[in-house]
């Protein structure tokens, strides 16, 4: 046993320094060739959204497991804008409400989670944006799907091949990995600069 202890604590304090440093470049190099890509269409997206906002449009945000806190990110950021003087926007996050999320799957089916909420809340001057790593959520592809029933602005955030979010979305943002954590670490910047973007399209000054 003290053999086995002892070999174990030797490999957990070998240097993981090497590793530290090649996720970060797995990661700055994701996002390079991510934004590189998208620059253009995320400017014209981002302000879209800001027309949406002045207008008096809200913000759907969806997602599940990882990608719902990458849904809940941008909602908040919306919500309560992390600099003074930046005006809120807002943003409904439909994974909060747990009473009616889980109505809606026990009654019916988790795929009409989203779907269902949007139908009723929604107007064709809000955005529907959604967040996934592959694509292929049944329960975000019939919400964009109804989203573009209402005539509302619909976003698709994903990663690996895309998925069936390239169809069904007005605009579509792959992160080019199919490493989960790539991809989400790609979403959370995103969701960062799309805030900062809608500000400034509405006047605000730009910040670092």
């Amino acid at each position: 046993m003290s053999a086995t202890v002892d070999t174990v604590t030797d490999r957990l304090t070998e240097p993981f320094r090497e590793k530290v440093l090649r996720k970060c470049a797995e990661s700055m190099e994701t996002k390079e060739q991510f934004f590189s890509r998208y620059a253009d269409s995320l400017d014209q997206m981002s302000r879209a959204l800001a027309a949406r906002f002045e207008k008096g449009g809200r913000l759907f945000c969806m997602g599940n497991g990882g990608s719902l806190c990458d849904a809940l990110h941008i909602a908040v950021e919306f919500n309560h804008p992390i600099i003074e003087k930046r005006l809120a926007f807002p943003a409904i996050p439909l994974m909060t409400d747990i009473a009616t999320m889980t109505a809606i799957s026990n009654d019916l089916d988790f795929t009409r989670v989203f779907v269902n909420q949007l139908r009723l809340q929604a107007t064709p001057n809000d955005v529907a944006m959604v967040f996934s790593t592959s694509g292929k959520s049944p329960n975000l592809i019939y919400a964009l799907e109804a989203a573009r029933e209402k005539a509302m602005l619909t976003v698709a955030f994903s990663g690996k091949d895309g998925g069936r979010f390239p169809d069904v979305s007005d605009y579509c943002y792959i992160v080019p990995s199919y490493s989960i954590h790539r991809i989400q670490e790609t979403h959370a910047t995103a969701v960062h600069i799309i805030w900062d973007l809608v500000h400034i399209a509405l006047g605000a000054e730009d910040v670092t």
